[in-house]
């Protein structure tokens, strides 16, 4: 008998259970490579992690309103080696920067043609960057000339600031952002007023508005 083949072991974590659905099918029509584990939430991924202990995570940046980015942060401290490749329907002008600062491997937007998908894994697999041409002159634009070539202010808050903001955008107050992510509600004021001094807003309720626009041009996008 010859020796086993070993396949490319792969998480998924999305909170859509259709999306992770179709992208399982993609991945398993793809010799060498299988779906050992799927998740929809970040206490479930890191179960799911620990127990199949893949080659590559698919990650979406946001599960049901928390931030794949933490949960990237804590995946890379828990398993450093680990390759995570983040699917986004976010603005890679605003979030792909911060995922390759968190420890990702690459970053691809979810409207991407499934072929394209299955390329950024096997380069990541390869141990290369994955990043779309548009993003990639970008960064090196960046780099060579030292200054950012979108005026968005919003890319001046931190990871924290901006999974807060996104929170406020989608109606939650400041007591249920507290809750959501296990911190205090002086810590999330804390925040509120640090968004508030970045983007130049003169109140709550200006901050709130600002937010609901962000968060439904992302969702547009």
């Amino acid at each position: 008998m010859g020796a086993k083949i070993s396949q490319t072991r792969v998480v998924l974590v999305d909170d859509h259970p259709l999306l992770r659905q179709g992208i399982a099918r993609m991945i398993e029509t793809e010799k060498g490579m299988v779906v050992c584990g799927e998740a929809e939430n970040t206490s479930k991924a890191i179960e799911v992690i620990e127990k199949q202990k893949p080659d590559v995570v698919l990650l979406d940046v946001s599960l049901n309103g928390a931030s794949g980015i933490e949960l990237l942060k804590n995946l890379k401290v828990r398993f450093p080696k680990m390759l995570v490749l983040v699917l986004s329907m976010h603005d890679e002008t605003i979030f792909a920067q911060r995922a390759l600062r968190a420890g990702a491997a690459g970053y691809i937007m979810k409207h991407e043609a499934p072929e394209k998908i299955l390329g950024a894994l096997k380069k990541v697999l390869k141990g290369e960057i994955y990043l779309s041409e548009k993003l990639g002159a970008r960064m090196l634009n960046q780099l060579v000339g030292g200054k950012p070539s979108t005026g968005s202010p919003v890319e001046e808050l931190s990871d924290r600031e901006l999974e807060v903001f996104g929170l406020i955008g989608r109606g939650f107050g400041t007591r249920p952002i507290a809750e959501k992510l296990h911190l205090s509600v002086k810590t999330v004021e804390s925040h509120r007023a640090h968004i508030k001094d970045k983007l130049n807003l003169k109140s709550g309720n200006e901050l709130v508005h600002h937010a609901i626009q962000w968060v439904q041009s992302e969702s547009i996008g």
